[in-house]
């Protein structure tokens, strides 16, 4: 069956029908996230450091580097600081660097920029993901010959030219032109690993079924492995993790082998922990003045004030248990020992695999 291998200097991470589901942490991306990009133009990388280790406890397979950061202040003194190839192929080096320095994991380069892709998988060791390539002709005659340049398997978006179709026939056949076009490289059908492009469920009602029978389609037809944004499907909603717990186990027994997301359930702050005590003094309910900020949060059921595997690592760990992607269920049962006990950690029973 297809096997898609992604290495790090020690360690390897395998994407496959018959493996474990693989997680790729996606939260060393600056989109979206202001202070992490303050903090990249200020050439801080502590957040970055930080949330290399978050994930890796709390079970990714692999990390993303994202390197979309957009320098507003340099930008204001610098006119090349407006230009995404000047800003991302020397912060993608020093990214990599960074995150290969604390944590031996496989790693996902992704951004836009090809400079920042080939600077990325110069600097990473072993044998990284690279995301990603589209349909689109101009992207495919930049980023494929750096796939065979490097031999690393890539992400295939299923969207071209056009844009992105609602109708999962099209996606299917932008799939299917990428990996035709990767053989005509030389690049094998087990070194793509597609994304079909899951839509907001809160938008399209059929979002789901569509990407079931997509996922089906790229593995009995194509015999790719598959990825997705697995946030996506609940964007816009209430309760998204309680969608999004349903949606991976569904989309893994559709045959989904990984996605990109967010492991860490995010830390109660300070700020949360001092509106719920406020509410119980005024309630008349008294807080001893030794009880510790984490003791509190666990006792009024708010989760934890450290990072902590998310809601949605328990849905994945569930699910290979059940298809039998967890041998005697052994990272099930190493999942659910009490963090007081022992550190959160990597699953043990199969996926990761030491060399040398």
């Amino acid at each position: 069956m297809t096997r898609t291998v992604i290495e790090s200097k020690t360690k390897t991470a395998i994407i496959g029908f018959e493996e474990p589901f693989c997680v790729i942490g996606e939260r060393i991306n600056p989109t979206g996230r202001k202070k992490l990009a303050e903090e990249l133009e200020a050439g801080d990388f502590s957040r970055v450091e930080a949330d290399a280790i978050a994930q890796v406890a709390a079970g990714a397979d692999i990390l993303d580097i994202n390197s979309g950061a957009v320098f507003t202040n340099k930008m204001a003194e610098d006119s090349r600081y407006a230009d995404n190839n000047f800003v991302e192929p020397p912060l993608m080096r020093e990214m990599v660097e960074r995150v290969q320095a604390i944590v031996d994991v496989p790693l996902c380069i992704d951004s836009s920029v090809p400079g920042a892709l080939e600077n990325g998988l110069a600097a990473a060791e072993g044998r990284p993901l690279l995301n990603s390539v589209t349909g689109e002709e101009e992207r495919l005659e930049l980023v494929l010959p750096l796939v065979k340049k490097y031999n690393v398997p890539v992400v295939a978006i299923s969207n071209d030219d056009t844009g992105i179709s609602e109708d999962p026939d099209v996606r299917f056949a932008v799939a299917k032109k990428i990996v035709e076009r990767a053989a005509d490289f030389g690049i094998p059908a087990h070194d793509i690993v597609v994304d079909p492009l899951v839509m907001p469920v809160g938008a399209m009602g059929t979002a789901g079924l569509q990407v079931f029978t997509l996922v089906r389609r790229l593995r009995d037809e194509l015999g790719v492995n598959t990825t997705c944004g697995a946030s996506n499907v609940s964007f816009g909603l209430p309760n998204r993790h309680g969608i999004n717990n349903a949606f991976l186990p569904m989309a893994m027994t559709a045959g989904m082998t990984s996605a990109i997301m967010n492991p860490i359930a995010l830390p109660i702050g300070p700020i949360k922990i001092a509106e719920r005590k406020q509410k119980l003094l005024e309630a008349g309910v008294i807080i001893p003045d030794d009880m510790d900020d984490e003791t509190f949060v666990k006792l009024m059921g708010m989760g934890s004030t450290l990072a902590r595997p998310g809601k949605e690592m328990e849905a994945i760990r569930a699910a290979n248990f059940l298809m039998d992607h967890d041998p005697s269920g052994a990272a099930w049962i190493n999942f659910n020992k009490d963090p007081d006990a022992a550190p959160a950690g990597g699953r043990s029973g199969g996926r990761r695999r030491r060399r040398g």
